[in-house]
């Protein structure tokens, strides 16, 4: 459950400088090179490890967008040594609370651990909680 309205987790989910602030994990750096939000759109990133610099890209395409309610995406990484392609689902439900968030992902490589995925989206979401919870007025 987030506190925010399901337009402002949208926009976390389909603005390039929203995605690069909390979709890496922490001690991740995230450059979004390209975002086409549409059905058959396109997008490429990469996450930089700020440890050892090492980086690795990927990217996919938009399969299915309603807009403040569901996206659905493929992700395949650029190297061919990480082989596959998985699908992430995003569902978007407004609640008297603020947004109710549910994301599936499918098809996750068999070189990538369950727990590290599951582990890297638990610092990805604490990282979109403190995005888009705060109601910060303009001055």
């Amino acid at each position: 459950m987030l506190k925010a309205s399901p337009e402002k987790v949208y926009r976390a989910f389909t603005e390039a400088s929203a995605i690069a602030s909390w979709l890496p994990p922490y001690g991740y750096l995230c450059t979004v090179h390209e975002l086409t939000v549409k059905k058959g759109g396109t997008y490429k990133m990469s996450f930089q490890n700020f440890t050892t610099g090492n980086s690795h890209s990927f990217g996919g395409e938009y399969v299915e967008i309603k807009p403040n309610e569901f996206l659905k995406y493929t992700d395949q990484f650029d190297d061919p040594n990480m082989p596959g392609v998985m699908t992430t689902s995003v569902w978007l439900t407004k609640t008297v609370a603020g947004t109710e968030l549910k994301i599936v992902q499918e098809g996750i490589p068999d070189f990538i651990p369950e727990a590290m995925c599951y582990l890297g989206w638990q610092d990805s979401l604490d990282k979109l909680i403190r995005l888009v919870e705060p109601e910060i007025p303009d001055a």
